[in-house]
């Protein structure tokens, strides 16, 4: 690999995302900025250590849609998050449904009361959804417990 990665997933300069469940980020502590401007939130990982992260990744199902104010809220098995950004994803829309199970990644605005996502990359996974909602949980620790 070119590129040197730390245990947080950065690799030269740009964080890489980390698989969350949205009641990690709700249960996470206030954000840390750093000197450039950048900032990261704290959360406990699966093995009870703590991990910074400032870009998540996080499967859920679409409860609303309001593409008014461009944002979606989605659930997950540990509670609601709100996506903004919606209406800026390549083929993003078509997530939107509700009932979808979904895919999205993007930078954490804001951890409560409720968690906030700015999306970057959505994907439906819908057709799957079954086999995506076991492994998740599954998929989450593991990474964590990597990182960590």
């Amino acid at each position: 690999m070119e590129e040197a990665e730390s245990r947080s997933g950065a690799r030269a300069g740009r964080p890489l995302p980390v698989k969350l469940l949205s009641g990690q980020l709700r249960e996470g502590t206030g954000r840390r900025v750093d000197p450039s401007g950048g900032g990261e939130y704290v959360i406990r990982a699966g093995s009870g250590r703590s991990l910074a992260v400032s870009t998540a990744w996080m499967q859920g199902t679409v409860m609303e849609a309001d593409l008014d104010r461009n944002t979606a809220l989605l659930l997950d098995e540990t509670g609601t998050f709100v996506v903004q950004g919606v209406n800026s994803i390549p083929k993003g829309k078509p997530c939107l449904t509700p009932g979808k199970y979904v895919m999205v990644m993007g930078v954490i605005q804001a951890i409560a009361p409720e968690p906030v996502i700015r999306a970057v990359k959505m994907a439906d996974l819908s057709e799957d959804a079954a086999v995506h909602r076991r492994m998740w949980k599954l998929e989450v620790e593991d990474l964590q417990s990597v990182l960590t």
